[in-house]
């Protein structure tokens, strides 16, 4: 036999010994690096691409960093520590507008409500004029600025002249609002939720200010935000991510026993907390963005725009549709 085909041969032979890759073995090699809020509700959605080993099926490896604080997780993305991370698009728009190419797509549509007690006989905004009203955050919180604008509207009269606004964090609020001292709280949907599991209603859902404000359909305030170059270092490994984040969502969406596993991580304290928290998360599963949301965002982003002016939004920013990535095909 001549050397050239013992050497094919020796080849051949070598590939055939070759075990088949697994699944798990044929994933991106290159993972993604995801940053997210220690305590934030992302991790259900992540923790389920994990536990139903959607990863596995897209292939995309992911490694997770957990902050604690919604800062550190934006300072991890712009020092490259991570790839993506979850946060709002107005912070994403002003970062592009400062030369930071961000892009933006949909995690969440669950948007907060003001939460009052079911037993004082509130039923309009016009019962709280002279109340104690908890606002999470600051005087510059996007749900509060909306609900001032919407009050205008409806009362003729600005909410934070009528009330006493009380500005603070979300469990801090949700306290002192179980010990009577303050009479409502705007908060955000996942709180909103356990003060609902806790015999406590929404005065006004954030979804019915926007509607009352001609921002429809409601544009998802929250999403995945990463820079524009990982779409050329990490092309496969993004469409593969959003591909698992699809999937998972589906899962939760449709599956319970998905959630009775994610329950021992979700701070459960009640049967009541547990179901309002998956009722929530479920409602609040983003459909795809298109062209009416991006419209929907302009008009949202004009209104808060003149509200809460460059402190808010930034001294350059402009509405930048490019911001919102849609997939091709």
């Amino acid at each position: 036999m001549d050397p050239l085909r013992r050497v094919l041969l020796g080849g051949l032979a070598a590939l055939a010994a070759m075990p088949l890759a697994s699944p798990a073995a044929t994933q991106t090699s290159e993972p993604l690096k995801v940053g997210s809020l220690k305590f934030g509700t992302v991790n259900w959605l992540l923790d389920t691409i994990a536990g139903d080993k959607v990863d596995v099926r897209e292939r995309v490896r992911l490694e997770r960093l957990e902050l604690a604080s919604n800062q550190a997780t934006t300072v991890a993305l712009q020092a490259g520590a991570v790839d993506l991370i979850v946060s709002d698009w107005f912070w994403a728009m002003r970062q592009r507008a400062e030369g930071d190419s961000l892009l933006f797509r949909p995690y969440s549509n669950a948007l907060g409500a003001l939460m009052v007690p079911r037993d004082k006989g509130f039923s309009s905004l016009a019962d709280l004029k002279g109340k104690r009203l908890g606002v999470a955050g600051s005087a510059l919180d996007k749900s509060w600025l909306l609900l001032r604008a919407f009050s205008r509207n409806k009362l003729h009269a600005d909410l934070a002249d009528i009330a006493e606004p009380v500005y603070g964090a979300p469990p801090l609020l949700s306290e002192q609002l179980r010990l009577g001292r303050l009479d409502g709280v705007l908060t955000f949907w996942n709180f909103a939720a356990r003060l609902d599991a806790a015999g406590y209603q929404p005065l006004i859902d954030m979804d019915d200010v926007l509607t009352e404000l001609g921002v429809t359909p409601s544009p998802p305030l929250v999403g995945f935000v990463w820079r524009e170059e990982l779409l050329r270092s990490k092309p496969d490994q993004i469409a593969a991510f959003f591909r698992a984040v699809s999937g998972a969502n589906q899962i939760l969406k449709t599956e319970d026993a998905a959630w009775e596993r994610l329950r021992p991580s979700m701070s459960i304290e009640t049967d009541a907390e547990f179901v309002r928290l998956k009722e929530y998360f479920r409602a609040g599963i983003p459909t795809p963005w298109g062209d009416a949301e991006t419209k929907a965002a302009e008009r949202l982003f004009g209104i808060l725009s003149e509200l809460g002016g460059p402190e808010l939004v930034g001294p350059r920013t402009r509405f930048d549709p490019t911001l919102f990535w849609m997939p091709k095909g």
